[in-house]
């Protein structure tokens, strides 16, 4: 009789206000407002942040003017960085802007014309990941990570927790037994808070307030809890810490679980395979778990820039797997499409919608095109099941 096998994993996530986040949430919201106007835009924004200062640089291709300004305000005046008591005033905050035209050269691979159809954006490989161990089709560790970190969002925006600001981390360590998650063996957070509330507060209420509420069962005596280990947490945001695009890509997805090509996918148009790649592999790994062809799926596409059709495409099942894996191939290839202009048709990657993506995850969120489980029926059939 074999024994148990136990092992641990452990995912993070951040709120909306950590300084990566919001340029993150910049990069898609500058996307978004071109989107908005000009469907047709290409964009591939980056975003910088520090104390009082936001810089935001890249190539674009958009038919409107685009107030950056603005748009940079409003979106950090949303994160709840609304005046100087935040810490990060988007009143008063410098903005620099240094977007540039897209070069000829990548487009003239990229874009669709007379006898070429569109190219991919760029080179690269994608994963996409999808498992049967939450509702939403993604590991537990993330998706617990992500409830936290907008848990801490939520208490604060409602007053409930209003000591709190915009900046915070989770961290969740989940006991595996056999593959099957049975206990939280650690829970980390870090949120910033009023200097006027005192440590022994804020500990007391997110432990009732966050922690409990998102983690219940999963709790037991046994569970380690680190709230503010470093002791007070008061100055946060880019005043205390520079903020990147693309700096939280493992947050952005699967939180370590499964693999990651490389590429970020705030700021980028759909143009880019980072992206859209990246999302329909999702959406594969998730329609071939959802129609029961395995337990666990991962996805990899590779692109070559300027041409449509992907170099490789790559399923790994850990063994998981219901029928043999080169027939749950087949029929991936058989039922989608990966060239970039079908996925973007497929998925409306057209429409204005990324900077919901920019904060809690890109994946296990029913709101967006890629997490729908259409296609389980025609796998199905595909294989006579």
């Amino acid at each position: 009789m074999s024994e148990n096998k136990i092992k641990l994993i452990t995912s993070e996530s951040v709120t909306e206000g950590h300084p990566d986040k919001i340029c993150d949430q910049i990069s898609d919201g500058i996307l978004d407002a071109m989107l908005s106007s000009d469907p047709e835009s290409r964009a591939a924004v980056e975003c910088f942040c520090t104390n009082g200062l936001v810089v935001v640089g890249g190539e674009v291709s958009t038919k409107n003017y685009i107030n950056i300004d603005d748009t940079v305000r409003k979106i950090l005046k949303n994160i709840g960085y609304d005046g100087p008591a935040s810490g990060f005033d988007c009143d008063s905050v410098g903005i620099m802007s240094a977007l540039h035209e897209q070069s000829t050269e990548i487009a003239q691979g990229v874009d669709e014309s007379e006898g070429k159809e569109q190219g991919a954006g760029d080179q690269g490989l994608m994963y996409g990941y999808a498992d049967n161990e939450t509702p939403e089709y993604m590991p537990l560790p993330i998706m617990l990570a992500h409830r936290l970190s907008s848990r801490l969002a939520e208490v604060r925006k409602s007053g409930e927790l209003g000591y709190l600001r915009p900046d915070g981390k989770s961290q969740v360590t989940v006991e595996y037994d056999n593959d099957k998650a049975k206990r939280v063996e650690t829970v980390v957070i870090a949120a910033c808070h009023h200097p006027e509330t005192s440590l022994e507060v804020v500990r007391k209420d997110i432990l009732e307030q966050v922690i409990k509420p998102v983690l219940g069962k999963l709790l037991d005596d046994k569970t380690k809890v680190y709230i503010n280990s470093t002791g007070a947490f008061t100055v946060g945001g880019p005043t205390a810490d520079t903020g990147l695009t693309g700096r939280k890509i493992i947050v952005d997805t699967y939180g370590g679980f499964a693999r990651h090509g490389g590429g970020c996918f705030s700021g980028k148009d759909a143009s880019k395979v980072d992206r859209s790649g990246a999302y329909m592999a999702r959406y594969v790994a998730k329609n071939v778990v959802a129609a029961g062809l395995a337990d666990r799926c991962e996805l990899q596409i590779a692109y070559a820039i300027g041409v449509a059709e992907p170099v490789g495409v790559y399923i790994e099942t850990f063994g998981t797997n219901k029928i043999e894996e080169d027939l749950i191939l087949k029929a991936i290839k058989e039922n989608f499409d990966f060239r970039p202009k079908e996925i973007i048709e497929k998925l409306s990657l057209k429409k204005p919608v990324f900077i919901k993506t920019a904060a809690y995850g890109h994946f296990g969120r029913p709101e967006f095109t890629w997490e729908q489980i259409d296609k389980v029926e025609a796998l199905r059939s595909y294989l006579k099941l």
